[in-house]
């Protein structure tokens, strides 16, 4: 069967792509896109910026600047 993603977006660690479209950010931050959007709008998520007319991604800096912010649960 072939495969309908293209290999870049396959495997996001093999991708060194300075910019990270939406399924990427769900996987990376375990959020949905909603919660994504409700955060931004709070400004407790980094901005989206525009790739083009009708695109969208997240600064791949900003996120893991984001995350190494975020509370950890000490066990």
């Amino acid at each position: 069967m072939r495969d309908l993603k293209p290999a870049a977006e396959a495997d996001s660690s093999s991708d060194s792509s300075p910019f990270l479209r939406m399924w990427a950010v769900t996987r990376m931050t375990g959020l949905g896109r909603s919660t994504i959007y409700r955060l931004v709008a709070q400004d407790k998520f980094p901005s989206p910026v525009r790739l083009a007319n009708r695109a969208i991604g997240w600064r791949r800096t900003d996120l893991e600047r984001w995350t190494e912010g975020r509370p950890t649960v000490a066990h």
